[in-house]
């Protein structure tokens, strides 16, 4: 399926980008706002948007600043949650979005969060792929070691191994095929060699709050408890985990369900951090919420 190229301004004039897919046939439901994660874009949801506006619903996949087709911010600090979310708020100015749901993988899923403090209103439902209020010491290490690293390779070989090498404990069951689509999502072509569709600073807060924390200040992982209570309070959430996740363990499960009582879970067996969401007991859970939501 084909989509639009929609660009938008951030409050401060940064050009900004997103896929924009037309719902098929008659309009169904509200437009959905697809968030990716860390060191990824808008492509990540190139299998699952195509499916969703499928059944009529309109669906913006983003590019956050500093990845795929969006700016990347002279100010590195300025890579964190609170800022992406305010480029939502002005996305949704920009295109007279007043209401929608949103799906956010990792990252995208703590900017939703944000978002449902900043404007309420504006969430309809959600889906938190793969990502909570608190996050596993554990998958969080793993990231930070290989976000901001190495960000070009000579030749496309080099670069599918990159990909392979840091997502194969995600993706058990990935064959050769998988990863060379796996890194054409992941990768540009430039100046004859293959460089990370992202900005190598985005990793520059992660590294600033790490280095506080050794010295007694913020922790790398804030409480988003408020957040996500905030999130889930009078709307639909469903959290979908992978089945061996290092970021979202069964204990954060057990805390996150506590907290929201009625928020819908989901599992994808053996698929680690994170699910790519067309998965079948993905899928399936995610049309039952667009079944629900308005």
């Amino acid at each position: 399926m084909t989509f639009t190229d929609l660009f938008w301004t951030s409050g401060e004039g940064l050009p900004l980008h997103a896929r924009d897919y037309a719902p098929v046939g008659d309009v169904t439901g509200l437009p959905v706002i697809c968030i990716h994660g860390l060191t990824r874009n808008a492509r990540d949801f190139e299998d699952l948007a195509p499916l969703i506006a499928a059944r009529g619903r309109r669906v913006l996949a983003v590019d956050v600043r500093g990845r795929g087709l969006s700016a990347w911010d002279p100010q590195p600090l300025n890579y964190h949650p609170g800022t992406y979310a305010g480029d939502v708020v002005a996305l949704l100015a920009a295109t007279g979005i007043e209401k929608a749901v949103f799906i956010g993988t990792s990252m995208g899923g703590l900017i939703t969060m944000v978002l449902a403090s900043f404007k309420p209103e504006a969430i309809a439902a959600a889906v938190l792929n793969d990502v909570g209020p608190e996050l596993s010491p554990v998958g969080l290490a793993r990231i930070a070691a290989y976000a901001g690293g190495a960000s070009r390779f000579e030749t496309w070989p080099e670069a599918v191994d990159y990909a392979r090498r840091i997502n194969q404990a995600a993706f058990p069951a990935y064959g050769d095929a998988d990863w060379d689509r796996f890194a054409r999502r992941f990768f540009d072509e430039k100046d004859g060699g293959y460089v990370l569709a992202c900005d190598p600073d985005i990793s520059a807060p992660i590294k600033a709050a790490a280095a506080a924390g050794q010295q007694g200040g913020s922790a790398l992982a804030p409480d988003m408890y408020p957040l996500f209570r905030a999130l889930t309070k009078d709307r639909e959430v469903l959290l979908v985990r992978g089945g061996i996740s290092d970021l979202i363990d069964p204990p954060i499960v057990e805390r996150m369900c506590a907290a929201a009582p009625q928020m819908a879970v989901v599992e994808v067996p053996g698929v680690g951090h994170a699910p790519m969401l067309t998965e079948p007991q993905a899928w399936t859970a995610i049309t039952d919420l667009l079944d629900r939501a308005p």
